[in-house]
């Protein structure tokens, strides 16, 4: 076996192989699409398998996540001995079979299925918290600030851990409830414990069927109640001393706090704003206008601490700490120095997931950098998907609620697609060395390399982005060619400056540097998204055109082989069952008062209801339509007077009745 064939000289390969989780220690033989063989193609397949054994591991986060899903999926939810009894049965059986390649693959997937099954539901089981039941309020809320939110316009959303609600007895108290303030002063902080008087209701539901259910989110997320303060809060004097881990988490948000009112000193408005996100993770203060630039130019990635962010945070620690032990060669020639700054690169990496408020893609990229510098310290390949597949595994064992997570997903499929081309490209271009001036070829790689890795990004997010929010970026390349080397060049290395001196008030002089080009990568989104056609509004898809794109693309990324590109035909398809899909002809809101109905020319026209706008723009955005509330509001369709509205849909007569006449 040539060590052509297993990437740079074949080492690595087998490594990866010696350390498989499938791996039965047999030896490897290298199978050629196209080679004749005597058996059918049934054994073909096998031997196709077999040649992939190092990189079989990929796929157990994949396993695990079609059993979380399949969990998911289910219109009841099933005792948690069930699956427990499941999974030891598929044990016993996986045990019990024969040692033959396809019987072993069988039960191996069965195992992780049942297995994804099992922890879902374990986890189910286990943040079980009361919710509650019905609107009730204004009622006297006593607990502990966990989190403190600022968000666009007056006031803040807190989080508190509740000691006590109104009258409810202990057992039926939620763990959580998040409520938002309509004035805030900021002496409040993370860790207080006080007493408000809030109107409370249970964690809505999505807006319409598949959409984004945030009673789900919530009740992961130990949050049994939602509102908002009908008078300002206050300290409780009477109140305990907050649980230790609570102690531990006021501290970290409370340095959060303190790192944005220093960045407020500095910067102001949506520059601050944007600041705090790149530096804290907190992005409740950036305005509504600004997202939607950034997110319509396709740069919304920048505003969400995840892998670029870390990379360039945990990559500058390690060349600064490598450069700073290189400068003393009594060091650098007697010690592992590159281990080292691997170590403090670590170090830092997790110091800055602390502050960044540690949603799912900051998780995520936090273990995998972690991994990337564990295996600089093993003398291993840094970036490998073996590392993107452990990174997936550790978040779904611990997290595995997280598969539902948009965050999640795409910035999975993101990491995913960009390792994937990487590895290709290195196997295959990685001895080619042209004949150009250095500056050239370091110039083509950087420009090059910003262009393919945001088509290759834009293509593997571009499904996730369909379905989930129905919209498309027409100049994300654009958008990124211009934004990221300014976040790369300028903003994110003055971030990692602010960090490092923040501690002795030199904030001033990086903030300053930092400001100046989140203001150019803003002014670049407005540019951009402004342009004509920047954004593509599309209808709803089916899940199952869905999952069709999203196994195709998972079986071109994961494979090495020529047989890796059948995944190509799961895309098309997918690609082209996507318009088959029902549109409803009438929606009717959770409290029957939001009313859409389908007019003649295939529009929605809805009733005028005051506090509706969220929910009829998700509506509008599931059924691809990009007009604003007031042209449906204006739309022909529905004929009303003072009792009611009617509406003809299909040669049936829908009345909506609006008075006890």
């Amino acid at each position: 076996m040539s060590s052509r064939n297993l990437g740079d000289d074949g080492a690595g390969e087998r490594e990866e192989a010696a350390g498989g989780a499938f791996d039965d220690r047999r030896p490897l033989r290298m199978w050629r699409p196209g080679e004749r063989t005597r058996a059918g193609g049934w054994a073909r397949f096998c031997e196709a398998l077999e040649a992939e054994r190092a990189h079989w591991f990929y796929w157990v986060p994949v396993g695990l996540g079609a059993g979380i899903a399949a969990y998911f999926a289910l219109q009841f939810e099933p005792p948690l001995i069930f699956g427990l009894l499941t999974l030891l049965g598929v044990l016993g059986l996986r045990y019990a079979l024969p040692e033959r390649l396809q019987v072993r693959v069988l039960s191996d997937i069965l195992v992780l299925l049942v297995a994804g099954f099992c922890l879902i539901a374990l986890r189910t089981w286990w943040v079980d918290a009361p919710i509650l039941s019905e609107r009730i309020g204004p009622v006297q809320v006593r607990g502990f600030i966990e989190l403190i939110e600022p968000r666009e316009g007056p006031g803040d959303r807190l989080t508190l851990r509740v000691t006590k609600l109104g009258g409810l007895a202990q057992g039926a108290i939620p763990e959580r409830v998040r409520i938002r303030t309509m004035a805030g002063d900021g002496k409040l902080s993370p860790g207080d414990a006080i007493v408000v008087k809030a109107k409370l209701a249970p964690p809505g539901g999505p807006a319409l069927p598949g959409g984004f259910d945030f009673g789900r989110y919530a009740y992961f997320a130990g949050i049994g109640a939602v509102g908002f303060a009908t008078a300002a809060p206050v300290l409780d004097e009477t109140a305990s001393e907050p649980p230790l881990a609570l102690k531990i988490s006021a501290a970290v948000q409370g340095l959060r706090r303190a790192i944005g009112q220093r960045v407020d000193r500095v910067l102001s408005g949506e520059t601050a704003a944007i600041a705090k996100a790149l530096l804290t993770g907190e992005r409740g203060g950036i305005p509504q206008a600004t997202n939607d630039a950034y997110r319509d130019s396709g740069i919304f990635h920048i505003l969400s601490i995840s892998g670029l962010h870390m990379a360039i945070m945990g990559g500058a620690v390690f060349w600064s700490v490598r450069f700073l032990l290189a400068l003393f060669p009594s060091l650098a020639l007697r010690y592992p120095v590159k281990k080292w700054a691997a170590l403090a690169a670590a170090a830092g990496s997790l110091a800055y997931l602390a502050i960044s408020g540690g949603s799912f893609a900051t998780l995520r990229a936090f273990i995998m950098i972690s991994i990337m510098f564990l295996a600089i310290l093993l003398d291993r390949p840094a970036i490998a998907l073996r590392n993107v597949a452990l990174s997936a595994l550790i978040i779904l064992i611990l997290f595995p609620e997280s598969l539902l997570d948009v965050g999640f997903q795409m910035s999975f499929a993101a990491v995913v697609a960009l390792v994937a081309a990487y590895e290709a490209v290195r196997v295959r271009f990685g001895q080619a060395r042209p004949e150009l001036p250095r500056w050239i070829g370091v110039l083509g790689v950087f420009v090059g390399g910003i262009i393919l890795s945001t088509v290759i990004a834009s293509l593997a997010v571009t499904p996730f982005a369909i379905f989930h929010f129905h919209k498309t970026q027409h100049y994300a390349v654009l958008a990124n060619l211009l934004a990221v080397p300014i976040c790369n060049i300028v903003v994110m290395p003055a971030a990692l400056a602010t960090l490092v001196v923040l501690p002795v008030g030199l904030e001033a002089g990086p903030l300053f540097v930092m400001g100046w080009g989140i203001e150019a990568m803003s002014a670049t989104a407005r540019f951009v998204a402004g342009l004509p056609g920047a954004v593509g509004m599309l209808p709803d898809i089916s899940t199952r055109a869905f999952g069709l794109m999203l196994a195709g693309g998972l079986w071109l990324a994961l494979w090495q082989h020529r047989w890796r590109f059948g995944g190509l035909a799961l895309v098309c398809a997918g690609i082209a069952t996507a318009p088959f899909v029902a549109h409803p002809d009438a929606l009717v809101g959770r409290d029957g008062k939001l009313v859409a109905v389908r007019n003649s020319a295939g529009q929605f026209a809805a009733l005028a209801v005051p506090h509706a706008r969220f929910e009829l723009k998700r509506w509008l955005e599931h059924d691809g339509d990009a007009r604003d509330i007031a042209q449906v509001v204006a739309a022909p369709g529905l004929t009303c007077d003072g009792v009611g509205c009617l509406a003809d849909i299909r040669g049936l007569r829908v009345a909506v009745s609006r008075h006890a006449a």
